[in-house]
């Protein structure tokens, strides 16, 4: 932990931190003492929450070190060295909101003429924004599998000023090679920058992989409890952390200290509860993997994931994020399983948004990922029946239990659709059998009239 972290602290707290001899505190008792007996005015705890929108100078010419708050704040600063200290970066911006931490390093990193290249299945949110921004001219813009060797190579050959990374990815879970993708970046001289939100820094570290960003929506994990919206940008070095500070400032974009001060009460339980999202994801994939109404499970746990490997290496977890993709295949409505299998839900909640301590399920078609084209969810291998699922700390049992029955309603739908339409299939058949009967006998009793006997008669 930094000297800058300690500093104003408990001194007994700060001289631990310092001391050479003292063992470096893990990643989760930092979450935990992030901001705790730094008040010296009433020596306070928990960190006093701090509202005000201006601070007075000294006299005249003397600065304090606030003056405003869209500029600087002392509870939002608490957070931005938190999440700094966790992410192993130089330094962080907290803003408004997830979106508006990646407008402040589009703004930052990139110019007219530049070059982004984004992953082809990117949350809905952030494909809206880099196409709404490259079709205005902001820059040029280069949408691909980065899981693709082959893909990611022929993008890096046109030189492009930035590559952005999810992983793993929102909503399929792909699972992308922090390493090989950030020094292959580099060696073209572009700046790397991932989205770490599925994850956050308990469970992935993507600047200690070369990184030079790492961005979040504070909104789901780090904060943890679905009543804040926020977001962070994490920077590997000083120089840049200055460019992010003057950027969030000239484009008013910081976050609000109320905001902050809940993310960072919501940080200190991080760790403890990924641990009980993590126990619960595992015992739902049991229940689902071998269901006959799901046609495929994506998880970087399952050993059968393609990305598993490399996950296990990079990551300190599976996490709690899964997608499922229900069997609707043979069925005239796609949507009618989907509908059965979330209107029944007890434990699941329907909604957007995840990382949440409740259950969340999502149709990114319908809803996280409606703004792209369906070319767009076609190719980035969204379909209608694909289910997203945010599993919370609820207890196992009643989680397990919620989607089965859910399940059992799918397949039930999905057997009556491919029913229904077998059905319209036989009726249309029939007809047009008995019209083309009908046909063959007026033909031939045309043909017949047109006969030599029948010109006699």
């Amino acid at each position: 932990m930094s000297a800058t972290f300690a500093a104003d602290g408990n001194r007994d707290f700060a001289r631990a931190i310092d001391d050479a001899d003292a063992p470096p505190l893990r990643a989760s008792t930092r979450a935990v003492r992030a901001g705790i007996d730094r008040d010296t005015a009433f020596g306070a705890v928990t960190p006093p929450i701090v509202l005000s929108s201006n601070f007075s100078f000294a006299g005249f010419g003397e600065k304090r070190q606030y003056d405003y708050t869209r500029s600087g704040n002392p509870t939002r600063d608490l957070l931005a060295e938190a999440l700094a200290e966790l992410e192993g970066g130089a330094g962080a911006v907290v803003t408004s909101t997830g979106m508006s931490a990646i407008t402040l390093l589009l703004h930052a990193l990139l110019k007219p003429g530049d070059r982004l290249v984004v992953p082809h299945d990117a949350y809905g949110g952030s494909w809206r924004l880099f196409n709404a921004l490259a079709n205005k001219g902001a820059f040029e813009l280069s949408t691909i599998d980065i899981t693709d060797p082959e893909a990611y190579a022929a993008a890096l050959a046109t030189r492009p000023a930035v590559v952005w990374i999810e992983t793993p990815s929102n909503p399929l879970l792909r699972i992308t090679d922090l390493q090989a993708s950030i020094d292959a970046a580099h060696a073209v001289g572009a700046l790397a920058v991932v989205d770490n939100t599925f994850l956050s820094p308990a469970l992935q570290m993507p600047i200690a992989f070369g990184a030079d960003f790492v961005v979040h929506s504070t909104t789901k994990y780090i904060n943890g409890h679905s009543d804040v919206v926020g977001g962070a940008v994490v920077a590997k070095t000083a120089e840049t952390h200055q460019q992010l500070v003057w950027w969030a400032n000239a484009l008013g974009i910081t976050g609000s200290p109320f905001d902050s001060f809940l993310t960072l009460r919501g940080l200190r339980t991080l760790d403890a509860r990924l641990r009980a999202h993590q126990e619960n994801t595992e015992a739902l994939i049991d229940a689902l993997r071998d269901h006959p109404a799901v046609r495929a499970v994506h998880y970087p746990g399952l050993a059968s994931h393609p990305g598993h490997a490399v996950a296990a290496r990079q990551q300190r977890g599976f996490g709690a994020m899964l997608s499922l993709e229900l069997d609707t295949e043979g069925c005239e409505d796609a949507l009618a399983p989907v509908r059965e299998f979330v209107d029944g839900l007890r434990c699941f909640t329907l909604a957007e948004s995840l990382g949440g301590v409740e259950s969340l399920i999502a149709h990114p078609a319908t809803m996280t990922h409606a703004s792209m084209s369906a070319e767009a969810r076609a190719a980035a291998g969204i379909g209608d029946g694909l289910l997203r699922l945010s599993v919370g700390i609820e207890h196992a049992d009643d989680l397990c239990e919620d989607i089965l029955a859910a399940l059992g309603r799918a397949q039930a739908a999905a057997e009556a659709a491919r029913a229904t339409r077998a059905a319209a299939h036989a009726v249309g058949a029939h007809v047009a059998e008995t019209h083309t009967t009908d046909t063959d006998a007026a033909e031939a009793s045309e043909a017949e009239a047109q006969t030599p006997e029948a010109a006699v008669a």
